[in-house]
């Protein structure tokens, strides 16, 4: 019984905010556990056909992936042209793009 306690402690709002602050991006996208549990639900998104979630699953990882590539690259501007946020932009209009698709026009 006290194990079921602290483990609800450890979802109060205020430990959740402090894990997001210490989590870095980059060791999310590398992490397989994340991988393997983004995968996992993708799969049973698409068995079931669950094709609102598959899309808010897939967006969101492929944010997390998208700003983490950004940041590692770097996107200095000064140059000009950048092809990191060219990189950016480009991933992010595909991964709107396939989010509004599974969203709102493959629907049942």
């Amino acid at each position: 019984m006290e194990a079921l306690k602290e483990f609800f402690q450890s979802l109060q709002t205020e430990h959740l905010v402090e894990l997001l602050r210490q989590m870095n991006l980059a060791e999310l996208v590398q992490n397989p556990a994340f991988l393997g549990s983004m995968g996992i639900i993708a799969a049973l998104c698409l068995f079931k056909r669950w094709y609102g979630f598959l899309g808010s699953v897939m967006g969101l990882t492929g944010f997390v992936w998208l700003i983490s590539y950004t940041l590692q690259q770097g996107t200095d501007l000064q140059g000009g042209s950048n092809s990191t946020l060219l990189v950016f932009i480009g991933g992010g209009v595909v991964i709107i793009g396939l989010m509004i698709y599974l969203l709102f026009i493959k629907s049942d």
